[in-house]
């Protein structure tokens, strides 16, 4: 029997190849991160904000029995956007629990049992290392870019890292990725068209998923408390059938009705607009 690494085959017996498998701690990820760290930190910082969403605050999610409907990998989950890191913990806690066996469930723990570790999101890389707790959220997933047209508060043009657009390719080739369009809090903002770009090169199943309540209960950073009691609402819709061939504007068009944020969706303009008639 020859002499092998961990992970690789050692030998043969028969017709059947003998493994030695690589102990669970140290598996690691398609970018090489540690999956028992990873796992580590889903746990502590879901504890960490499990009171918030479900005691502090209430919750209502509808729809997410569909994500226990989906294939392992080239799932791209789209959303509007109201905090930099409030956002994403609700989305773990809510997803964890549905492919636990408890859809719309959020008081259910699912992020202690976290099976699935090929879940990434989509994040600005300035935001991720502004101060301990966006650090450790980073560890539990974050794919992180340089944004483009936005940098430390000011409007910027810069040329797009396609390392890091590699990264997200990666992310979805491997599993699912979270993003958020529009790339800003700001409701109602136009969605960045590099969202529908991904869509035709990659071909996911594209997931639409509408939030409310977390601008009202949260600062803008989704750490500190505005308003208890309020409710955090999470919509999962169907998968949208999509033209992959079609128009990059006729893809971003139908993500935002997805979403909820294209102008129709304006109430407040639309008012502005009929009291200025």
């Amino acid at each position: 029997m020859a002499a092998s690494r961990l992970g690789v085959q050692i030998g043969v017996v028969g017709a059947n190849p003998l493994y030695l498998q690589t102990p669970a701690m140290f598996k690691r990820n398609v970018f090489g991160h540690s999956l028992f760290l990873r796992k580590l930190v889903i746990r502590l910082f879901g504890s960490l904000v499990y009171t918030r969403f479900n005691i502090i605050h209430r919750n209502e999610v509808r729809g997410a029995e569909r994500l226990t409907q989906l294939p392992d990998k080239n799932v791209l989950i789209v959303s509007n956007h109201q905090t930099y890191f409030a956002d994403v913990s609700f989305f773990y806690l809510a997803i964890y629990a549905a492919l636990a066996g408890f859809p719309n469930q959020m008081r259910f723990p699912g992020f202690l049992f976290p099976r699935k570790t090929n879940l990434f999101y989509v994040a600005a890389e300035e935001t991720m290392k502004d101060g301990f707790i966006p650090r450790l959220l980073a560890l539990t997933g974050a794919v992180t870019v340089n944004r483009s047209w936005r940098a430390k508060g000011e409007n910027v043009r810069r040329k797009v890292d396609r390392e890091e657009v590699k990264n997200i390719d990666k992310a979805l080739e491997c599993g699912w990725v979270i993003t958020f369009p529009q790339g800003t809090t700001t409701p109602y903002a136009p969605g960045r068209f590099g969202t529908a770009v991904l869509i035709k090169q990659h071909r996911p199943v594209v997931v639409p998923v509408v939030i409310d309540g977390f601008r009202r209960a949260f600062d803008k950073k989704g750490l500190a408390i505005k308003k208890p009691k309020s409710v955090l609402r999470m919509t999962v819709k169907a998968p949208l059938q999509i033209d992959y061939d079609g128009k990059v504007e006729d893809i971003m068009l139908q993500l935002m009705n997805a979403i909820e944020q294209s102008p129709e969706f304006d109430t407040i303009d639309q008012k502005k607009k009929q009291e200025a008639v």
